[in-house]
């Protein structure tokens, strides 16, 4: 069977762009598509291809009339869920395949891509279950009863089998096939460092509302394999700067303690960019010293809210002592710091002034800010269904306001650039 997997362009839109001309506020960042090498790495046996229209753009049409795949499967974020819908069309009218929809929005959503021209959707991690559902296609089998993959119906509610995620899941003994983006390497860097995704882990054991990571493994938090890691990072030679792609690669402190003696162990020399919690960084400094000793420049920790009840409201399940403490601690590391925080559109002109406050009292690398957004499947989105006016989801950007703001709007969108202006000039990795 041929496969082609996609990963759709840019498509988010800017409210601070389009209606205020703020043009500051921009992606500094485009990855290589890990989710589909991840897939492709388990469909041995078929010839699959990927196209990344994040690096190609306008190739769909080229790409689909000289492929002519069978089986079309589009892995997409919320703010690419729309975007989603047009290839999936696009790809039925050009060549009849079966097209699959899946990924974080399909994991957290999954009804809202049931609809014509789109025949299954996979939920949560795909990997087995996709390789199952291809295999059940050419053999001309019925796909209902595969867990975790849902038959379209529109009009009626979507129904399938939940998958039960385990360490089966991850099919490790299967790599990720990194030979099908090897021509567009060149594009996938951070701030001009090459960068390469290596996952370690899926899911995450917390559970912050805001978060859609949750729905990624049925809530469950599924470490791989060490040896499995090992090989990922070795598939890489050329790239020497490794971005694990985990909500939390230390969810498990012993398993990443595992993990970072393996690399010291096979002699692996890389620089590595990691997520961590900073109540981690407080209960365990010496596991993030090893992992500095071995090779962990960059750390990226959401700290979210400067005040307890903030993240008390965000169900955090840490505080802000804690996240003085882990700034402290890593930037005596020499530990570079990427902060995210999450700016309320209840925001008034204190709030944004007591951030800087924080952030100027204690200095952090990288402030990256975002704007809270209610995404589909959160309890976040559950609590405030009712208040978002803004429906359209190529806005779901976690950059602009689907919640009414409390400044009038303009002044909210220039108050959350200014963070920008004032805090990355001194930006670096």
């Amino acid at each position: 069977m041929k496969i082609l997997l996609v990963n759709p362009p840019n498509c988010g839109r800017s409210i601070p762009e389009e209606m205020y001309g703020i043009t500051s506020i921009k992606q500094i960042f485009r990855g290589e598509p890990l989710a589909l090498e991840v897939l492709a790495g388990n469909l041995d046996g078929h010839e699959v291809a990927i196209l990344d229209l994040k690096v190609h753009p306008g190739n769909l049409a080229a790409t689909l009339a000289g492929f002519r795949p069978d089986l079309v499967g589009i892995t997409a974020v919320t703010c690419e869920a729309n975007t989603a819908c047009l290839i999936a069309t696009a790809a039925k009218e050009s060549t009849g395949a079966v097209v699959v929809v899946g990924g974080i929005h399909a994991s957290g959503d999954p009804d809202f891509f049931n609809r014509p021209g789109i025949d299954f959707v996979v939920v949560g991690i795909g990997k087995a279950s996709f390789r199952e559902l291809a295999d059940a296609l050419e053999r001309g089998a019925g796909a209902g009863s595969i867990p975790g993959v849902a038959p379209t119906c529109p009009g009626r509610p979507l129904r399938f089998v939940p998958r039960a995620f385990g360490r089966g899941d991850l099919v490790e003994d299967k790599a990720p096939r990194y030979d099908l983006v090897a021509a567009n390497r060149a594009h996938y860097a951070l701030l001009n460092h090459p960068m390469g995704f290596v996952a370690s882990a899926f899911g995450c054991p917390y559970d912050c509302h805001f978060c859609c990571i949750t729905n990624q493994a049925g809530g469950r938090y599924l470490a791989c394999g060490i040896d499995a890691v090992i090989r990922d990072i070795g598939l890489l030679p050329e790239v020497p700067f490794i971005r694990m792609v985990d909500a939390n690669t230390f969810g498990q402190p012993s398993h990443a303690r595992q993990l970072v003696r393996a690399i010291r162990d096979a002699g692996i020399k890389k620089d590595f960019f990691a997520d961590v919690r900073a109540d981690t960084v407080v209960r365990h400094p010496d596991l993030l010293q090893e992992w500095k000793d071995a090779g962990l420049r960059t750390v990226i920790i959401g700290f979210e809210d400067i005040t307890d009840e903030g993240l008390s409201g965000m169900n955090k399940a840490s505080g802000v002592a804690q996240n003085r403490e882990a700034i402290r601690i890593l930037r005596a590391m020499g530990v570079t710091i990427v902060g995210d925080f999450i700016v309320s559109p209840q925001y008034a002109p204190a709030d944004f002034h007591q951030l800087m406050t924080f952030i100027d009292k204690n200095p952090i690398d990288l402030p990256i800010f975002t704007v809270m957004t209610p995404l589909p499947g959160t309890s976040l989105y559950r609590t405030m269904h009712e208040r978002i006016v803004n429906h359209n989801l190529d806005y779901y950007t976690l950059s602009n306001a689907v919640l009414p703001t409390r400044l009038p709007e303009g002044e909210f969108y220039r108050r959350y650039a200014d963070l920008f202006h004032l805090t990355h000039p001194k930006a670096r990795i």
